[in-house]
């Protein structure tokens, strides 16, 4: 009996390990050039203070927020994927839907933004919106930035239970309530003057898009 030859596909990871040494390379970049903010940003979870010291509008600009940015839509995006490949919807290898994954990530995140701007201005809360949205870009970067390593080891591995990504999934839902309650309690004068306004903004913009999303993508695969 002849037996037939198949030909072994190998899976090409070195994109993935390109861009986890480059995404690791700049967050060592960031530690080493704002080492003490850095510390006070590693502790974000257990203390407010990093949040009280850098409240001012101009460190949404700064290259500290703008290195981890990018940081922020690589992890997100690694862990879209990958979790969509441990429920089977997706490759884990595929390079083309992590370009697509992140671009619409960018877009989002970007677009969301302008569009909190420009309600901001004609609700009369641009001040507020602002440091709101530093507060929101710090808890989002922080949880980036901690599930990078655990992208990784997920990367690297096969037969990763389905609770895994759940988890980690439930542990950044609690960070964000986290972080709104501490939005709130540290601007808590402000929205009080203005609370018509803040529960219409959280409303429009900080429930209806990740519900939309959440119709889109279940519609979606249904």
């Amino acid at each position: 009996m002849i037996e037939q030859l198949h030909p072994r596909i190998l899976e090409n990871k070195d994109w993935a390990t390109l861009l986890f040494v480059l995404t690791f390379a700049v967050v060592a970049m960031t530690k080493s050039a704002y080492e003490t903010r850095f510390s006070e940003f590693s502790k974000l979870i257990f203390s407010d203070k990093y949040a009280k010291i850098y409240r001012d509008n101009s460190h949404m600009k700064s290259s500290f927020t703008v290195g981890l940015f990018f940081v922020q839509i690589v992890s997100y995006a690694f862990f879209i994927q990958l979790t969509m490949n441990i429920f089977g919807y997706a490759s884990k290898t595929d390079w083309i839907l992590f370009i697509q994954i992140a671009t619409f990530l960018l877009y989002f995140i970007l677009g969301k933004y302008l569009i909190e701007k420009i309600v901001a201005t004609s609700f009369n809360i641009d001040d507020f919106v602002e440091l709101f949205n530093l507060q929101k870009v710090t808890y989002r970067t922080y949880i980036g930035v901690l599930i990078l390593p655990i992208n990784a080891i997920l990367f690297y591995y096969n037969n990763i239970p389905q609770i895994i990504p759940l988890g980690i999934i439930g542990i950044s839902l609690c960070i964000s309530v986290y972080s709104y309650f501490i939005s709130i309690k540290t601007y808590q004068n402000v929205i009080i003057g203005k609370l018509f306004y803040f529960i219409l903004y959280l409303c429009a913009l900080e429930i209806a898009p990740y519900y939309f999303l959440y119709y889109w993508i279940t519609k979606g695969s249904a």
